[in-house]
């Protein structure tokens, strides 16, 4: 999510697996990747093995047999190349929106990474030309619909496939569209002719999928953060206590991320004027509503959600998922390991967490345009209320959203559809869940934008009290584009300005700077 100011260094693939910074900086960034000489080596081993295979009179599913259902038809010798190029031509039936690049970057990249572990059987020349149309920041046109998730990510893997091959239409490095053959004339890279198990082996894995949670975690580390900062600017606005976030308190709950959370929002609040001015005995409120008191619980559970997501996306990063698949002995095996369970189990998991997350910030939002729960703040904010109708519609943007992201939090990893005439009749839909949880997370950045305008323009509000040097500190860095409380204006320009603080980083870069940690 946030910009770099120069192309990162490059990642190297091959030596182990890639991590999720990895994935990020070559996907979301443009990092340069390196193929490894170990990992050719490894390449050229796996390959031998199946050459061995391929003058054997039994058939080898992948090698000698056609695919899915058509898995006990014996190729020909004569037909075998055409078998491979057959498959992936068949195999490119995606339909729908053109898939962001950087999503397509994500997956090509494991793909690579995968290819490279010789457990695939791919020639050198082959991996090695997979590489160089990811480094020529040349992006294979996928589309949204294609895969279930199970035998892997197949249209969308194919369509990339299909480039590698000098077919299809993509996307040069400056997001020309064009014919994928003339790409890679510009970019001096010779089209691969496919050979046996190849074309098996460049569609058939988690990558679509895993490269879309590996970019949600990164967006969602950023936004979990924020989200302590704009529920600790709206306790503020509403004049609620940081009391309940002591830490004595959290540790008699010992939930790991809820601690966190409560430590940023301490942070956040701390030296604030506006809760001292409150803190004395002639204040009554005994304790505030939930969607002030309980965010640390909320916001903590999702951090453990998402860490749970990270440990799963770690494991599948280390994942040589193919079939068959070469085994470290020399055997060639069919296997399942394409099934997208584990992935598609998370990325529900976190649509789950950000549809909660976000919910419990339109509560915040709604309550200080409240004059009935605000505590003193002018109803809808607004600069004369009846003339002006402030902040009301933001308010109705951000519960609109809310509403969208619990449809998106209904799970995908349930909805088992069978296909290839009952061969493969249990699949995970773990692409599906990943594009809705791309989805979800747009979602959550809007929420959480929503509130920090509202709540910066209720800190606004409540001068001459000054907030806290953290809060202050964003409100600050919003009003360097955003205006302050006044007369009705066009206000979803606004909402883009806060929306871009919020998805670049710069909102939570702000707070960092004065409270110089944040989890």
């Amino acid at each position: 999510m946030k910009p770099v100011a120069s192309r990162p260094a490059p990642v190297v693939v091959g030596t182990g697996p890639v991590t999720v910074d990895e994935v990020v900086a070559v996907a979301r960034h443009g990092a340069p990747i390196v193929v490894s000489d170990e990992a050719i080596a490894a390449v050229r081993a796996g390959r031998e093995t199946i050459d061995r295979l391929v003058a054997d009179p039994q058939p080898h599913y992948g090698i000698s047999t056609g695919f899915g259902a058509l898995a006990t038809t014996f190729i020909p010798t004569a037909d075998r190349t055409r078998l491979q190029q057959s498959l992936v031509r068949s195999h490119a039936a995606g339909s729908g929106a053109e898939v962001e690049r950087e999503t397509v970057r994500a997956l090509m990249l494991l793909r690579l990474s995968t290819l490279l572990t010789g457990r695939t059987g791919v020639r050198p020349i082959t991996a090695e030309t997979y590489a160089a149309v990811l480094d020529a920041g040349i992006t294979p046109v996928v589309h949204e619909y294609g895969s279930l998730g199970c035998s892997g990510d197949l249209a969308p893997l194919a369509h990339c496939a299909l480039a590698v091959m000098g077919e299809g239409t993509v996307r040069d490095a400056s997001g020309r569209l064009q014919p994928a053959a003339e790409a890679l004339a510009a970019a001096g890279i010779t089209p691969v002719v496919l050979a046996e198990k190849e074309g098996l082996a460049l569609i058939n894995g988690t990558d679509g999928m895993l490269g879309m949670l590996a970019l949600a975690i990164d967006d969602l580390r950023l936004l979990l953060s924020t989200a302590d900062i704009t529920a600790a600017m709206s306790v503020e606005a509403l004049l609620g206590t940081d009391a309940a976030f002591a830490d004595d308190l959290q540790a008699l709950r010992p939930q790991d991320g809820q601690r966190l959370a409560a430590a940023n929002m301490r942070r956040m609040l701390a030296d604030s004027p506006i809760v001292a001015s409150h803190r004395g005995p002639e204040c009554t409120r005994v304790q505030d509503a939930y969607s002030l008191r309980c965010a640390p619980q909320v916001h903590g559970a999702a951090r453990d959600t998402l860490d749970h997501a990270a440990q799963v996306a770690e494991r599948e990063l280390a994942a040589a998922v193919d079939n068959p698949v070469v085994t470290a002995d020399g055997r060639v095996e069919s296997n399942g390991n394409f099934h997208g369970a584990p992935v598609g189990y998370v990325l529900d998991f976190l649509a789950i967490a950000v549809a909660d997350v976000a919910s419990m910030s339109e509560r915040r939002t709604d309550r200080m345009l409240d004059p009935a729960r605000s505590h003193g703040l002018p109803a809808f904010l607004a600069h004369d209320a009846g003339v002006d109708s402030g902040l009301m519609i933001a308010q109705y943007t951000a519960a609109g959203i809310v509403s969208e992201l619990k449809r998106l939090a209904v799970p995908a990893s349930v909805d088992s559809i069978p296909s290839s005439a009952m061969q493969e009749d249990h699949v995970s839909m773990g692409w599906a869940a990943a594009r809705k949880l791309r989805t979800a997370v747009d979602g959550l950045t809007r929420v959480l934008a929503i509130e920090a305008m509202t709540a910066a323009r209720a800190l606004d509000l409540r001068a001459p009290l000054t907030p806290a040097p953290a809060t202050g500190a964003v409100v600050a860095h919003l009003r360097t584009g955003i205006p302050g409380p006044g007369p009705d204006r066009h206000l979803s320009p606004e909402i883009e300005q806060a929306v871009a603080a919020v998805r670049s980083g710069s909102l939570r870069d702000a707070a960092l700077a004065r409270t110089l940690e944040l989890h």
